[in-house]
């Protein structure tokens, strides 16, 4: 497990979030790097404006 994957799994349930929450971010996170083919902290606010487009 990444240490952002890590991080966001903590955060979530600091703040209460549904165990399918949890599943439908990091899908949306995942489907995110797969587009951009690029890990997502690796990501430029131009890769998110593209995959949002």
């Amino acid at each position: 497990m990444t240490a952002l994957r890590q991080r966001m799994i903590v955060a979530m349930q600091m703040h209460g979030f549904s165990p399918r929450t949890h599943e439908s971010y990091l899908a949306a996170v995942r489907d995110l790097a797969k587009f951009t083919h690029r890990a997502p902290d690796c990501l430029a606010p131009e890769d998110l404006r593209a995959y949002f487009e």
